[in-house]
């Protein structure tokens, strides 16, 4: 899912009080995840649908739009270890960036053209991607024991993703045109999630008076993990199966409006349900299965859910479309989940978490910029009329790309339990 985030728990919790989390924090903490990936799957998930209905947008304009994502995960290391770390407490700039936010949302509901919007949403996802990190921060601060205490917590980011399209199906919203609701929406909820953030417990920064340069925060010490040839196929995997997920996030929700699915945001939930369903049978599944087939195995669903989507309908082979959406669980934790999994083994102690920098950079920030530039060329190409496609030509594409990344990776890939220590 665009709302899931890669996440590294760390070994150890800050604090020395008692190891059982009160209920007013562990509340309030899961609010503020619920309000997070509430206000980005409010819009987010169906603007590919609402760049074509109220602007007429090609596929290269919506691509672009999605690429906000990757230039604000770029950016986003830089507000957060510039600034939260360094100047003010993280709940504090949490509130104000999502003030702000809401502030940038109520007006890309107003414009009609597509160049003011871009700039718009480019500047909010600039503003929004740092929220991500900061939400952590937050919580892992009042976490005795975050192994445990955290995905009970971060699942609700997931519900509030549901809930929101939930709500847009419900309300028909994208069968009736009215989709600049879902940006009021949005900004309502961002508005007061930013007014809730001044409510959440004190959160100072760690690295006062602490010198970061641009090659720490972007976690570039780690590229000397990339001596290792496994680890280096991998790191070129992450990279090459974004570009095709850059399809699932850009047009998935376009495509079951154009073929007259009823209620899509409220169908693409289902994804997200799946994803909460394997991320609890993952940890089982990694140790049975080992990495290289887990990894392998979120690869092959990738080229799977598309060979999906291009024969299905919204008649008899809907069920096609139906477990297409449910594989996105398999697509996300098979492959980000258990990749991450990797990243922390293999670098060590020493490495951890700039080697999870440079895989979070590697795959939101170039692989999906990568797939959004050549996306949106590849669905312009294969419109039949002013609103319509030959999905199925689209949806091999990314198939076919997939495919190919699963058989060189599975070709170059050791897995093996050494650390970056081997060669």
């Amino acid at each position: 899912m665009a709302g899931s985030e890669e996440i590294e728990l760390p070994k150890l919790g800050g604090g020395t009080g008692p190891t059982r989390l009160s209920m007013g924090i562990r509340v309030r903490l899961s609010g503020l995840m619920l309000g997070e990936f509430f206000v980005w799957g409010a819009w987010f998930v169906t603007l590919g649908t609402f760049l074509t209905q109220q602007m007429g947008a090609s596929g290269a304009e919506i691509a672009l739009a999605f690429l906000t994502q990757s230039l604000g995960a770029v950016l986003a290391p830089f507000i957060v270890g510039l600034i939260a770390d360094q100047f003010f407490p993280a709940q504090r700039i949490l509130g104000v960036l999502h003030l702000a936010g809401g502030v940038l949302l109520w007006i890309a509901s107003l414009i009609t053209d597509f160049g003011p919007f871009f700039v718009v949403i480019l500047i909010y996802m600039i503003l929004f991607m740092p929220t991500l990190a900061l939400a952590n921060t937050v919580a892992f601060r009042q976490l005795h024991s975050p192994e445990t205490q955290f995905p009970a917590i971060r699942v609700f980011g997931t519900i509030g993703w549901i809930i929101a399209g939930l709500l847009i199906g419900f309300l028909a919203w994208e069968s009736t045109k009215s989709l600049d609701l879902t940006f009021k929406m949005a900004s309502i909820m961002a508005i007061l999630l930013g007014i809730y953030c001044f409510t959440l417990p004190h959160t100072p920064p760690e690295g006062r008076g602490q010198k970061r340069t641009a090659r720490d925060i972007l976690g570039l010490d780690a590229l000397a993990l990339l001596k290792n040839r496994t680890f280096a196929v991998f790191f070129v995997s992450s990279i090459a199966i974004c570009i095709p997920l850059a399809f699932y996030y850009n047009f998935t929700n376009l495509y079951l409006n154009e073929i007259g699915i009823q209620g899509a945001a409220g169908l693409q939930t289902i994804g997200q349900m799946s994803e909460v369903a394997f991320l609890l049978v993952m940890p089982f599944l990694l140790k049975r299965l080992g990495v290289k087939i887990t990894l392998a195995i979120g690869m092959a669903a990738w080229a799977l859910r598309y060979v999906l989507f291009g024969f299905g309908d919204e008649g008899a082979l809907f069920w096609m479309i139906v477990v297409g959406l449910l594989l996105h669980g398999v697509c996300y934790d098979f492959f980000f989940v258990a990749g991450q999994v990797y990243t922390d083994r293999f670098a060590g102690p020493g490495l951890r978490a700039s080697a999870q920098g440079l895989i979070t950079l590697a795959t939101y920030g170039v692989g999906l910029l990568i797939g959004s530039l050549i996306s949106g060329p590849i669905v312009d190409s294969f419109a039949t009329g002013t609103a319509s496609h030959n999905w199925l030509q689209i949806w091999i594409i990314p198939a076919a790309i997939a495919a190919v990344v699963l058989v060189g990776f599975w070709l170059l890939f050791r897995d093996s339990k050494e650390g970056a220590g081997s060669a």
